[in-house]
């Protein structure tokens, strides 16, 4: 794997747009939407696998177009798929147009003409290597400048969020997996089908138990925080939740578990003055006596043992693992071997 960053920040003021034009200039031509602002503050990460690059871009509005002669001139032909996070994307390819919102990817192909324009934005993009990818050539050119199906560009937005957040602490063997579970998470994505959304599977798994996490730990302070409220807001079925947690002893005893670790860390961090019971009442148990008894059950020791620990200033005792991190199957899991095509589909 491969890692490269250009920014434009640390530029006089006066050269960041060319510097920013220059960067991109044998691929698309490129200019500001707002071109009277004063400099043009921008970033781009890029991590290059086998097969494909993951691109991060944080930049002002743009005009981006990949004409004809810079198809000639430059003739990568790689399909993009974009995730904008919080602006509407058009895009217009002389044949067909789009009105791309943000949250939902949508697929282009680099050589086909086309111009995208976009105000200020992060976004998150896979460039696809056409020979790499050949196998679901006929899907991906079939989704260009199309609105994809809204439950299967979700869970492709969330394994492109996965992949960004898990890819800066991946080793080089772990990386160098990453082709299969992406091929058949965006085959799987674009156009499901039974035999398609199994063998994504494992890389499905991953991906809803991360919208699962991130549910349960935006309502960990919530008491209304449930098995139908996490399907709710993670779009997933109480079925597929069930499965999901099954080996973490359940809904119930998965939430508990990630309230007391954040009650450890809370119990740890010496710059406030939280009592005991306040966190209890913080993290919606019941009472002080009925969190003091779960949390020993959990890391053998008490709340009082913990924070007086801290506050001597010695470190933490070891305990169990963080619950958000605990045994069912994470992002690496789908690179160590363990990737392998499911009996059964499991549709998002």
């Amino acid at each position: 794997m491969q890692f490269s960053e250009f920014r434009t920040s640390d530029m006089p003021t006066r050269g960041q747009l060319e510097a920013w034009q220059a960067w991109y200039g044998r691929v698309f031509d490129t200019a500001p939407l707002h071109p009277g602002e004063d400099g043009f503050s921008a970033r781009a990460r890029a991590w290059t696998l086998p097969g494909f690059t993951l691109n991060q871009v944080t930049a002002p509005g743009l005009s981006v177009v990949r004409t004809k002669s810079l198809i000639r001139r430059e003739p990568v032909d790689h399909w993009a798929i974009t995730l904008s996070k919080r602006s509407v994307t058009l895009i217009d390819s002389g044949t067909t147009s789009l009105a791309a919102p943000p949250e939902l990817p949508f697929v282009v192909s680099l050589g086909q003409t086309m111009e995208n324009r976009r105000e200020a934005d992060d976004r998150i993009q896979l460039y696809l290597s056409r020979d790499s990818f050949h196998g679901i050539a006929d899907l991906l050119d079939a989704c260009c400048v199309a609105p994809l199906e809204p439950s299967g560009a979700r869970l492709l937005a969330d394994y492109m969020r996965l992949l960004l957040r898990n890819l800066p602490d991946l080793g080089h063997e772990e990386a160098s997996r990453l082709f299969d579970p992406t091929r058949t998470m965006i085959a799987a994505c674009l156009a499901p089908s039974a035999r398609r959304v199994a063998d994504a599977q494992p890389v499905i798994n991953v991906t809803l138990m991360q919208r699962v996490r991130d549910v349960v730990r935006r309502r960990l302070h919530s008491p209304a925080l449930s098995a139908d409220l996490i399907c709710r807001e993670a779009a997933t079925s109480r079925s597929q939740l069930y499965r999901l947690l099954e080996g973490e002893g359940g809904v119930r005893r998965y939430v508990q578990k990630v309230r007391l670790s954040e009650a450890f860390v809370m119990l740890c961090d010496t710059s406030h003055h939280i009592s005991i019971g306040r966190i209890s009442e913080t993290l919606c148990f019941a009472d002080t006596s009925s969190f003091a008894r779960a949390f020993r059950r959990e890391f053998g020791i008490s709340p009082s043992d913990v924070r007086d620990a801290a506050r001597a200033g010695l470190p933490p005792v070891p305990h169990l693992a963080d619950a958000n991190e605990a045994a069912t199957p994470g992002f690496t899991a789908c690179l160590r071997g363990t990737f392998q095509p499911a009996n059964a589909a499991l549709h998002a």
